[in-house]
């Protein structure tokens, strides 16, 4: 069954876009992500443009993201006082990133620019996260089950910032700048790569704030719900390049797959998650590159969206 996208300007099957928003949703309430950065590299290989796949994402993310925290809210896995903070930033953030957005899709840049900051970015993060979560599994299972707690009262540069502020439910007492700052860059990165942000997100708060593995899942979906309400308000407003149809059919797959990534994601040990969720970060990275370098069957096409 086929639908016509009015502002992706081309049709898809329904059903396709509806299994494809639930396995996201499903990664979403898995690993505490807002799915973004599994979502528009999918939509890009479907032939969505880049400008709508990073418009109409954001609000997706927003759906799947409400879906999983209220599952991490019941059992009292989110630090309302640290995802207010990290949203303050983030808000400025993601305001600022629809600026540059909107200037380089005047450019005509604006693809290229999606394509090689998902490259980077998801190359990095995703390699780090591999390499730490393989050798905390490697070393839980040389100690018999034991598992390393979070360096949490270990203090470095970070913990020596102003402005401290007592997060009681994470159990820190650390400067309120840096998840001002963490949660100005997933905000900026959310306006440009349509991403919910946790994959940065989430490794932030464990291995700078020192956050407990149990909370950052929680608190990272709540701050990502307004971040990408405030991108999509704003991409709908300065861009026009968000697809309500398109948007509609992922928000309906991804509530109902959050909800079982949430409650699946709970039997899992900590270490395996992260390993999992740089695995996905990793494949994604890898096709996006083959992506830019292989040559086009097409040589030559026109974007609606730079007309």
């Amino acid at each position: 069954m086929q639908i016509y996208l009015p502002i992706a300007e081309m049709s898809v099957n329904v059903l396709l876009i509806l299994g494809l928003g639930g396995g996201v949703g499903f990664v979403s309430g898995l690993f505490g992500v807002g799915g973004g950065f599994l979502i528009t590299p999918l939509l890009i290989f479907f032939g969505i443009p880049p400008a709508v796949s990073v418009a109409t994402a954001a609000n997706q993310i927003v759906a799947s993201s409400l879906s999983g925290v209220i599952v991490h809210w019941r059992r009292g896995n989110v630090d309302v006082k640290m995802g207010l903070v990290l949203l303050a930033g983030g808000l400025v953030g993601s305001s600022s990133g629809v600026g540059i957005f909107a200037w380089l899709r005047s450019l005509g840049q604006i693809d290229l620019v999606i394509s090689l900051c998902y490259v980077v970015f998801l190359g990095t993060i995703g390699g780090m996260m591999m390499i730490e979560a393989s050798r905390a599994i490697f070393r839980t299972r040389r100690k018999s089950g034991t598992i390393r707690r979070n360096k949490k009262h270990q203090h470095g540069f970070f913990h020596r910032l102003p402005l401290k502020v007592r997060f009681y439910r994470s159990g820190l007492y650390v400067s309120a700048l840096l998840p001002l700052l963490v949660g100005f860059l997933v905000g900026l990165l959310t306006a440009l790569m349509g991403v919910g942000g946790g994959f940065v997100m989430v490794p932030a708060m464990i291995y700078i704030l020192g956050m407990p593995t149990s909370v950052v899942i929680g608190t990272s979906l709540f701050q990502i719900i307004f971040v990408s309400a405030n991108v999509t308000i704003l991409q709908s407003i300065q861009t026009h390049t968000v697809d309500v149809a398109l948007a509609l059919l992922l928000v309906s797959g991804a509530v109902v797959g959050a909800q079982f990534g949430a409650r699946f994601g709970a039997k899992i040990k900590a270490e395996y998650l992260r390993a999992g969720l740089a695995a996905l970060v990793l494949i994604v990275c890898i096709k996006l590159a083959l992506d830019l370098v292989i040559t086009p069957n097409d040589l030559f096409s026109v974007a609606p969206g730079n007309l």
